[in-house]
């Protein structure tokens, strides 16, 4: 089961704006792209950087820690962390590259609604 739940305004995010919001617990980040919005988990999957504190470039979000990328329409990985050498070569061995959850987001009227899974 799942839940649709208001976390924003039309207003309240111009394009290319992240913002963070707890829900259930849970830390999501609202993202508008154009005319878009989209909604994913906050914390990246290699050690839990938020991405609301992230760059957004288009539709790819950075981690601000370790430089991984990933799609905000889709929550795939785009680049599984930065740089090159001895240590990146080692994270990527000890993580291997994980997309971002991603949860449906609709407009009604100008609430901006997601809808999140009901824990058991």
């Amino acid at each position: 089961m799942s839940s649709w739940i208001e976390i924003g305004k039309t207003g309240e995010l111009v394009k290319g704006d992240m913002k963070e919001v707890l829900i259930k617990g849970q830390e999501i980040v609202l993202i508008r792209v154009g005319d878009n919005y989209y909604a994913s988990d906050n914390r990246c999957p290699h050690m839990g950087g938020k991405l609301s504190r992230g760059r957004l470039d288009g539709d790819v979000v950075t981690c601000p820690r370790h430089g991984s990328q990933f799609d905000v329409t889709d929550g795939n990985v785009v680049r599984w962390l930065k740089g090159t050498g001895l240590l990146t070569t080692l994270g990527k061995m000890l993580k291997s590259p994980s997309p971002i959850r991603t949860y449906p987001v609709k407009l009604k009227d100008d609430r901006i609604m997601v809808q999140i899974p009901d824990r058991a």
